[in-house]
């Protein structure tokens, strides 16, 4: 089986200043990477953006209005660290209707991977940390609407804790939200997910492997999701600039492959995203998010 993967050209096509922060190119790399090694372009899916009527199951209207007219301060748009353009909005809908596009791809044919998506900073009135509009949350809502009695889990293994996610699903029951990450690492004041693990600085291969294979038969065993929507974020490696955890390219590999490969034993659809990742050597950086392409095409391939 080809695993379906979700991508749109818009994702590497903002125009931001020079040696800004966020790695913008690294989605069309990513594209690249995957044909050069073995990808078929029929195995991708080009997404339709979300609207603003989705948006507003998890932001409120003010907000969106903000959002739509520019109408933040300078400390809002620092917080969310990009500069507003009608591009930004465009690609910032497209990437969520991409995470959508994931989780109905999943539900129907048990593996979709998003070749965007993660923006778990983004709360119901407020953006932070390269994030305007929660991906997540809103795909789960947006899922959970089409089908009441879905079960979702998300199950966040981004260095940085999925705080938007968590406060902004807090009264779903229907949806358990988990996230795996550095302690001491931003956002530097933490909420309550329905799961919560903070690793120390340092934390390498083995513990780490340890915390999210204990983690994920725990939550599994007491929750029985339907679905995995997980967030498969580099920002672990021991090369991130922001990440502080000591996890190698192989500990990158050994994580993704036991997620996909318990997901597929357990007969449990998982829709990814590739969530974060901040490297100035992009080649690098595009080779840690290599490894969740690498360890779908070893646990789908017939």
């Amino acid at each position: 089986m080809k695993v379906p993967f979700i991508y749109h050209p818009i994702y590497s096509e903002l125009q931001l200043p020079e040696r800004h922060r966020y790695p913008i190119h690294k989605y069309k790399m990513l594209y690249q990477w995957a044909l050069a090694h073995g990808a078929r372009p029929d195995q991708f899916i080009q997404p339709t953006p979300m609207n603003w009527s989705q948006v507003a199951l998890a932001h409120s209207s003010n907000y969106i209005n903000k959002l739509i007219t520019n109408q933040f301060d300078k400390k809002e748009w620092r917080k969310v660290g990009f500069p507003w353009s009608t591009q930004l909005l465009t690609r910032t809908l497209t990437s969520a209707g991409g995470t959508f596009e994931t989780v109905k791809t999943a539900l129907d044919k048990r593996i979709a991977i998003h070749f965007s998506g993660g923006y778990h900073h983004a709360h119901h009135d407020w953006g932070s940390g390269f994030c305007l509009i929660n991906d997540l949350a809103m795909s789960a809502v947006l899922a959970t609407k089409a089908k009441p009695n879905l079960k979702i889990l998300i199950f966040d293994t981004d260095v940085h804790q999925g705080d938007g996610t968590a406060t902004l699903l807090r009264d779903h029951e229907n949806i358990f939200t988990c996230s795996i990450h550095g302690e001491r690492n931003f956002p530097f004041t933490k909420v309550d997910s329905d799961l919560d693990v903070a690793l120390p600085k340092g934390t390498t291969d083995g513990a780490y492997l340890d915390a999210v294979k204990h983690t994920l038969h725990k939550v599994t065993k007491d929750f029985k999701p339907d679905l995995i929507l997980y967030d498969a974020g580099v920002d672990i490696y021991r090369r991130d600039d922001l990440g502080h955890l000591d996890v190698s390219i192989e500990g990158i590999f050994s994580r993704d492959y036991f997620v996909l490969d318990y997901a597929k034993q357990n007969n449990i659809s998982l829709a990814a995203v590739i969530g974060g990742g901040y490297q100035r050597n992009l080649s690098r950086l595009i080779l840690a998010h290599a490894q969740l392409l690498r360890a779908s095409h070893q646990v789908w391939s017939d």
